[in-house]
């Protein structure tokens, strides 16, 4: 077995490693909710080459989240569902329908994205795979039949609450403006704090929710990203820390045995060079 830059060596390695009698007794023992959080781990790892502009790291990583791909497959074939050249079939239906301005005849070419278009077209694919669904005896509502269901379960917190919130917008359940999501968050705070005092852990937790919540929601409609300002934030945590950690080490100092009067001295720096 050589590497290749053809698609089809990648789909024979992952068959190889899960071969029965021949296979990697790892990658046999693997279904698709075992797997599942390793492909959200390869996105994120794809999203921090790109973040850190490492195209070397990028490279490799796309790599990885291709073999997520290949390896879910793989496994939807030997149950006899799907195999990876209808996932190919499926997403080039997909881009091609949803792009009749650039793959369409002239009438649709030269006409471009109509209004409305995109959301017609992605109500015709909805009723095609809900009729699917009921042909293979499944519940046709795929996500739920709630409004919100159709909202993964599995994206980060963060991003949910606020597909969550931006979904629930769309039918008029909003706030009007920013200013009254404040109050709100300082009603959470509030009711936050009564949980401390009562020391009832379950709603500790909850008020906590609550109050992360309200500030996705006031984030939105500061058009201010929640994940990409905790993120900017964390960068920023992490270089003032290694800052502190730089400048015990240049005075012979180290983070176990400095005092922490002495981080915070060194942090009030930090915070003034960045």
């Amino acid at each position: 077995m050589k590497p290749s830059k053809d698609i089809s060596r990648l789909i024979e390695i992952m068959a190889a490693l899960r071969a029965p009698k021949t296979g990697c007794p790892w990658d046999i023992e693997q279904d698709f909710s075992t797997i599942a959080p390793y492909t959200i781990e390869e996105a994120y790892e794809v999203a921090d080459a790109i973040a850190r502009g490492d195209l070397d790291d990028l490279r490799d990583e796309l790599g990885d989240l291709l073999l997520q791909v290949v390896y879910h497959a793989q496994m939807a074939e030997e149950a006899g569902e799907f195999a990876f050249g209808d996932v190919v079939q499926a997403i080039t239906t997909k881009m091609i329908r949803r792009h009749p301005h650039v793959f369409g005849d002239d009438e649709a070419r030269s006409a471009g994205m109509a209004k409305g278009m995109w959301e017609k077209i992605k109500a015709e694919e909805k009723a095609e795979k809900r009729n699917a669904r009921l042909a293979r005896g499944h519940d046709p509502e795929d996500h739920g039949k709630g409004f919100l269901d159709s909202v993964p379960v599995a994206l980060p917190a963060l991003t949910r609450a606020l597909k969550l919130q931006e979904k629930a917008a769309r039918v008029g359940f909003d706030w009007s403006e920013a200013t009254p999501i404040l109050d709100k968050i300082e009603e959470e705070i509030g009711e936050l704090r009564q949980a401390l005092a009562k020391g009832d852990t379950a709603s500790i937790r909850d008020e906590f929710g609550d109050m992360l919540f309200a500030v996705v929601n006031l984030g939105r409609h500061l058009k201010v990203d929640s994940e990409a300002a905790l993120s900017g934030t964390n960068e920023k945590f992490r270089w003032r820390f290694h800052y502190v950690e730089q400048a015990l080490e240049a005075s012979g100092n180290t983070l176990e045995r400095a005092t922490l009067d002495e981080m915070e001295a060194l942090w009030q720096q930090a915070k003034s060079a960045k």
